[in-house]
């Protein structure tokens, strides 16, 4: 009698938990069809900082990795040599300037002898064209001195806006000359992905003007920001290269793979939601949930992954037939 009383009990709680089970519907459904293809990712906005002067590094202030705020000081050149070229210049241009003063002088005192005709035009003519002449030469040492003070201010490297740092050419003790690239860096608010798309798919593409990008190690379909077809194509394969804005939260880094999904149409195909399919090994399967509730587990051949979480059966589950949205805790139920 005991033994009767627990195997009814078992059934009871096993029935309450299969019916507690959330289920779905093998159907038929009008899903998105989509042209797959390999992404490379990309940083829109990427610069490689040179430097503009000569002189050895004395300071780096960021490693590969880190942020980077516009304006922040990545490195410092020692600005010794552009110290000594601004102290030359200026220089110069104080001795110009006391030329210039003697010069203004005399062509002053010949105006006044040339008034009291005790000078020939001639010889004013002369003071007024050394005047102009030292004045000229002022105007041009002002503006090397300008260019100096602006060679020394490149001695101190810093962003030319937010990111983050992808390479570093250079250590602490080397030599920069001009030219020589110091640092390399990325905004990666600002990434896409470029994938080929051939050209019987292209002008399917470009009418949907809708694609989808899968990343290894995520489990939803990432939506694009926006997509730019080149106006150009590969005269080897004749396929066009495509553009997509990837959101700000994808996690790639440039050069990274992922999955383009082009979306090419409609159609209609057997589906089953993503979430439903067991996968152990090489086993791929869904548990079926018949009248009786007795959950039974199915093997199942699939198709294509497809748009919003459905995956296309090929099969192993009819139409109509009712399948759990939770293997796992069907299989626990079982």
């Amino acid at each position: 009698m005991n033994k009767w009383l627990t195997l009814l009990a078992f059934g009871i709680s096993y029935s309450a938990q299969a019916e507690a089970l959330k289920t779905t519907t093998v159907a038929y459904r009008e899903v998105e069809a989509t042209y797959d293809s390999l992404a490379t990712a990309e940083a829109e906005r990427q610069s490689t900082v040179s430097a503009q002067v000569t002189g050895r590094i004395v300071e780096i202030n960021f490693r590969v990795g880190d942020s980077v705020q516009k304006g922040q000081v990545i490195m410092r050149i020692d600005p010794s040599v552009a110290n000594q070229d601004v102290a030359g210049m200026q220089a110069r241009v104080h001795e110009a300037q006391v030329q210039l003063e003697n010069a203004q002088k005399q062509y002053n005192r010949l105006k006044d002898l040339f008034k009291q005709q005790y000078v020939s035009q001639s010889q004013l003519d002369k003071a007024e064209a050394d005047f102009k002449s030292v004045q000229a030469q002022v105007n041009t040492l002002k503006a090397g001195l300008g260019q100096s003070a602006t060679q020394r201010n490149f001695a101190t490297i810093t962003a030319p806006y937010s990111g983050v740092m992808s390479e570093l050419h250079v250590e602490v003790g080397e030599m920069a000359v001009a030219g020589k690239a110091l640092a390399t860096g990325y905004d990666p608010s600002n990434l896409r992905v470029t994938a080929k798309v051939p050209q019987s798919y292209i002008d399917a593409v470009r009418l949907n003007q809708k694609a989808y990008i899968e990343i290894t190690g995520q489990r939803e379909w990432l939506a694009t920001n926006g997509m730019t077809i080149l106006p150009s194509a590969d005269p080897r394969t004749h396929s066009t290269d495509i553009r997509l804005r990837l959101p700000v939260n994808s996690k790639l880094v440039p050069n990274q793979l992922a999955q383009a999904h082009f979306v090419t149409g409609i159609e209609r195909r057997l589906v089953v939601p993503a979430s439903s399919i067991l996968r152990r090994s090489e086993l791929t399967a869904v548990y079926v949930i018949p009248a009786n509730n007795q959950a039974q587990l199915r093997q199942i051949r699939i198709g294509k992954t497809l748009a919003n979480g459905w995956v296309e059966v090929l099969a192993g589950v009819n139409n109509g037939e009712r399948i759990a949205l939770e293997p796992i805790a069907a299989g626990l139920g079982k």
